[in-house]
């Protein structure tokens, strides 16, 4: 995916690691997978995690049929092993097999047919939203990220990626182009976080 749709080059800066953001670039697998891994960790963390893991498996890129058919076990192991990939390192170790695993019986393991055809945005939120792992706000995000970053725009992208659709917002992952907007993005997950914990206390003392 080095290329976008549109023929850009495509640059990434999510992950702040060069090596790790090239990988993104160009695997649509390690993409997907990033987006699988950021929960609950910081986002360069998540996004670095392709990268990590296919070093771990003695490769340059990821495979959706190797990593299906990996033992699970061993493939935990991969996350397990220190520095773990996550801070839920088992369970993400099954999440990832269980999306290569939907990938191969869904897609024959290419990770990029989820959007290469799609012909509407919202035909690419269902696709999204399938996914394991991808409920409706990560299946929005990766999206957005698909649409600002990878080209990748069927009619009514920004609409069916919701808030995270926006031009020129700092909402997620999909708005990182380098450390200036990383920070914004986290600015703006910290009082979206802030905001919450307060109508919830709000509502308590109704």
């Amino acid at each position: 995916m080095t290329k976008s749709d549109d023929g850009r080059d495509i640059t990434l800066r999510i992950a702040q690691e060069p090596a790790a953001d090239e990988l993104l670039a160009r695997s649509p697998l390690a993409a997907l997978v990033g987006m699988l891994l950021d929960q609950q960790v910081p986002m360069e963390w998540a996004f670095a995690g392709p990268h990590a893991l296919a070093q771990r498996m003695g490769k340059d890129d990821l495979d959706a049929h190797e990593i299906a058919s990996y033992d699970p076990e061993a493939f935990t192991g991969l996350f397990t092993a220190k520095p773990a990939l996550h801070r839920y390192p088992g369970s993400m170790a099954k999440r990832v097999q269980q999306l290569c695993q939907f990938l191969v019986a869904q897609y024959d393991g290419e990770a990029a047919a989820v959007w290469n055809d799609a012909a509407t945005g919202a035909e690419l939120r269902r696709r999204l939203n399938a996914l394991p792992g991808f409920g409706t706000q990560k299946a929005q995000i990766f999206l957005a990220l698909l649409g600002k970053q990878f080209g990748v725009r069927p009619p009514g992208w920004r609409e069916a990626a919701g808030p995270y659709g926006e031009e020129g917002s700092h909402r997620s992952v999909a708005d990182i182009t380098g450390p200036e907007s990383l920070a914004e993005v986290r600015a703006f997950k910290q009082e979206a976080k802030q905001a919450a914990k307060a109508a919830k206390a709000a509502a308590k003392g109704k």
